[in-house]
């Protein structure tokens, strides 16, 4: 899959993840369509850490190459 390719497919799980937040934020499915909608909600989360981890992994590689840098985790408490 070309890069812009996956990019625009991650795009388009989040922005489908986010409906799907709202929507269940609004309490105003049935039972049985909040549950199909979090169940798809999962599966998005899921292939878009998949996603996520082969950038991670890419990016370390790309660094591994270079001077023998490594990543940091991110702490959003230090790096705002």
């Amino acid at each position: 899959m070309p890069p812009k390719t996956a990019v625009r497919h991650f795009e388009d799980n989040l922005t489908d993840l986010d409906t799907i937040v709202t929507q269940l934020e609004s309490n105003q499915l049935s039972l049985e369509d909040a549950l199909k909608a979090f169940e798809k909600g999962v599966k998005l989360s899921q292939e878009c850490q998949r996603v996520l981890t082969q950038a991670e992994q890419k990016v370390q590689i790309l660094l591994d190459k270079q001077d023998g840098e490594h990543l940091e985790p991110f702490d959003p408490e230090t790096n705002s």
